[in-house]
């Protein structure tokens, strides 16, 4: 999988399920062995290697860390260790997570500080990860686990509900791996959107050099279930994909592993369900299809075009992977078919599924050659009633038309900077699954009137173009 990711274009993998777990179904989040690589993928020697050949293709591995919880079985793992309920945990019920149902640590005593720093420094030392995922971070930082709570005023970081112990506990991991391994990754999996805790510790912050932004997958799968195209609202999607205090970096992502896990489906899939199964094929006609992979290709246009600091892809979403995850388990007869990633699905030229994966790689590789993620966004229009968006990032000009029906022609856009422009990304290129439309070759001139410099472009329905200054 190593070379498909270097081709994508991307600069780093983030390993799942990897500390020993006994059920494998849980995704690996109830952990049994902390410092044990799960034995069912291979043995240690063999994980070494995987990142030995990670680097040697300049890809950063980060490894999902589980420090939120640990499993309650008791002839395996921490719990009743020596006995008792109380060696690494609080004691009943503080001890026991109401939904999860495993043991949560106790992060004030200075033995559970001890062994968690030293699995960090173990991780990094032992395996050379370049970086960890802290899972559940609002889990462990609030007395409720976060459970059942909108976060919705400052007052809700600063009361009772909050674990100062596990805040602490997480300043100091992000000081052992940064002594570790100046250059490593930081992560933080919260949802409440905790003030600071992507932010030095000098200054006084937790010390996470990002942090999830979780609500966007969760924004798009509503919209997309909820909403007719025609309510798909630009304003408030700009608004939801940049509602991050600027000073602290955030991963922005489509689809996460919980949405592409059974009993949920996948971007695409949800786009286009059934017909999935028997319209991919490029030689079919589907107006279904046709929907589907132009909103695939825009919800991830937006998403990375409008990150502040990272973007984060999800295995198969790039092709638009028709199923779930499912692992081997008493529902399925412990079958793995499911539990694999179909990427030659992607590399069927006579099926649609390589068009998005076309989309995915040329995206990827624009952001990084421009240094796109590097300049703040700056929002130049909108226009509701006719779902168009134009924001501008550094050099770069990007334009989106959400409407399902409607394309225009010699639409003006406002620009900060008068000159020539050429189109560096579109996404109706007939490589990409499109009409082919829109033709690259045009310099487009900006002109002036009423005091601003603007853009005149056509602009076809669902469609989303990046323009750079020549």
């Amino acid at each position: 999988i190593l070379p498909r990711v270097k081709q994508l274009g991307y600069n780093a993998i983030q390993l799942m399920a990897v500390m020993e777990h006994p059920y494998y179904a849980s995704f690996g989040y109830q952990v049994s062995n902390f410092f044990a690589p799960s034995s069912r993928f291979g043995t240690p020697k063999e994980l070494k290697k995987l990142i030995d050949k990670a680097h040697e293709l300049d890809i950063a591995v980060i490894l999902d860390i589980v420090h939120s919880h640990a499993v309650s079985n008791e002839k395996e793992g921490l719990a009743l260790f020596d006995g008792t309920n109380s060696l690494y945990f609080h004691p009943d019920p503080k001890g026991h997570h109401p939904v999860w149902d495993s043991r949560c640590f106790d992060y004030g005593k200075l033995e559970v500080l001890s062994f968690l720093l030293s699995n960090v420094k173990y991780w990094m030392e032992e395996f050379h990860f370049d970086g960890l995922r802290f899972d559940g971070v609002t889990s462990m930082t609030y007395w409720n686990h976060g459970i059942g709570v909108d976060f919705v005023n400052y007052s809700q970081y600063f009361d009772d509900n909050v674990d100062e112990d596990a805040l602490v506990y997480l300043a100091l991991a992000n000081k052992v791996m940064h002594q570790v391994n100046p250059n490593s990754i930081s992560i933080a999996e919260d949802v409440s959107g905790m003030p600071c805790l992507s932010y030095p510790v000098e200054e006084g912050g937790i010390g996470f050099d990002y942090r999830m932004s979780m609500g966007i997958a969760d924004f798009w799968k509503k919209t997309i279930v909820s909403k007719r195209d025609e309510e798909w609202n630009v304003n408030e999607i700009y608004f939801r994909l940049t509602d991050k205090r600027p000073e602290e970096r955030t991963i922005s992502y489509a689809e996460s592993h919980d949405q592409a896990m059974v009993g949920d489906k996948p971007i695409l899939f949800s786009l286009v369900d059934k017909d999935i199964y028997f319209s991919m094929a490029v030689n079919t006609n589907n107006m279904v299809i046709d929907r589907g992979i132009a909103l695939h290709k825009l919800i991830r246009f937006l998403t990375l075009t409008l990150a502040n600091g990272g973007y984060l892809n999800f295995m198969g979403n790039e092709f638009g992977h028709p199923e779930w995850i499912d692992f081997p388990r008493d529902g399925n007869q412990w079958s793995y078919q499911y539990a694999l990633r179909r990427w030659d699905l992607a590399d069927d030229e006579a099926l649609k599924y390589h068009y998005l994966q076309n989309f995915d790689e040329a995206l990827v590789h624009c952001a990084t050659e421009n240094n796109i993620l590097e300049h703040s966004p700056i929002k130049l229009y909108e226009h509701l009633k006719d779902q168009l968006l134009c924001f501008g990032r550094g050099s770069e000009i990007f334009i989106v038309n959400l409407h399902p029906t409607k394309s225009f022609t010699d639409y003006a856009f406002p620009v900060s900077d008068e000159g020539k422009y050429t189109i560096i990304l579109n996404s109706d290129a007939l490589n990409f699954g499109g009409f082919g439309n829109i033709d690259d070759s045009i310099k487009h001139s900006t002109s002036f009137f009423k005091g601003v410099h603007h853009l005149k472009l056509y602009c076809p329905s669902r469609t989303a173009m990046i323009l750079k200054k020549i």
